[in-house]
């Protein structure tokens, strides 16, 4: 479903950072602990940790305690803030990548739906250009797949009828 709230997106693009390979469901059973551990995901607390707080969270088995992940949900916190700072929103920004509105895919079967695009390709290298890490276009895609910016849900999912009634039948 379509995510326009920057927090939200703040925290979709860090967890999708830590499951690089990993498998979803991994995440998702941590995303609680996540959400305590990272102050739930303001932006502007985790761009002011320390190494204090690095040793804290690698000390933390509710999160995957990979060095490399952590601090670049750091370094993503600072690059997320600039992004504010630029376009008012870190959700006018990443929408931006495809039009304002949902791309609506039609697939009928899953091995149909792509690991990555042109748009996550572009998203990926901009945000890349911007000092974030962990952002892969594979990583930027399924950060657009979860956050509604494409719609891959199957045709006969009723989820792809929904999203389709809330983006006004638009997109691709």
């Amino acid at each position: 479903m379509p995510v326009h709230d920057d927090r939200r997106l703040f925290e979709f693009l860090i967890l999708e950072g830590a499951q690089a390979g990993l498998s979803w469901s991994t995440i998702l059973h941590k995303r609680a602990a996540y959400r305590r551990a990272f102050d739930r995901f303001d932006p502007r607390k985790v761009a002011r940790y320390d190494g204090r707080k690095v040793r804290v969270l690698l000390a933390d088995a509710g999160i995957v305690r990979n060095r490399l992940k952590i601090e670049s949900a750091i370094a993503n916190a600072g690059a997320f803030l600039e992004v504010q700072r630029e376009f008012g929103s870190f959700d006018a920004y990443v929408w931006g990548f495809v039009g304002g509105k949902p791309r609506h895919n039609r697939w009928t079967e899953l091995r149909e739906i792509p690991p990555r695009t042109d748009e996550s390709d572009a998203l990926s290298g901009d945000l890349r250009r911007r000092g974030f890490r962990f952002v892969g276009s594979t990583i930027c895609y399924a950060f657009m797949q979860a956050c509604g910016l494409v719609n891959d849900h199957l045709v006969d999912c009723f989820r792809h009828r929904e999203v389709r009634r809330l983006a006004g039948g638009g997109g691709s």
